[in-house]
């Protein structure tokens, strides 16, 4: 093999090194920057752990609200067939209320509630986030129509 192939091998194995690190990188960096979706039967089976970042989508159980000092608010996020208690300390959305479709970001604590940092609520009586309709489906709670 003269001089010249081997410079030529040289640098193609450069290059497929270089790719195969680069698209590592990649798939690290998105793997660690995507807020996975769950509902709350979806978290009792997967058993994520505390910290996590994620977000929980279901409807707001009724009777489950309540407002504490200042900015404060607990409430309970189910899909019929689970329940998972939120904290969170901040503004609600102006549609927020109990028995209607709420996703939030955020990540369970030591004790399993749910500490959210983002509250959504469904922007109008038709519109709901399409994981929880997803969830509740699953779980037989939808009714089409509603």
């Amino acid at each position: 093999m003269n001089a010249k192939k081997r410079r030529r091998l040289y640098f193609a194995a450069a290059v497929v090194v270089a790719g195969t690190v680069l698209a590592v990188a990649i798939i690290y960096e998105l793997g660690n920057n995507v807020l996975y979706f769950y509902s709350p039967s979806d978290l009792a089976a997967k058993h994520v752990e505390p910290g996590v970042a994620f977000r929980i989508g279901g409807l707001v159980e009724k009777a489950s609200l309540r407002h504490g000092a200042g900015a404060d608010v607990r409430f309970v996020v189910t899909d019929g067939a689970r329940a998972v208690p939120v904290e969170f300390d901040g503004v609600l959305p102006a549609l927020f209320r109990e028995g209607q479709g709420v996703v939030a970001t955020g990540a369970l604590s030591t004790n399993g509630t749910f500490a959210a940092t983002e509250v959504l609520a469904k922007h109008d009586e038709k519109y709901m986030p399409p994981e929880v309709v997803a969830a509740l489906k699953r779980s037989g709670r939808w009714k089409e129509g509603e």
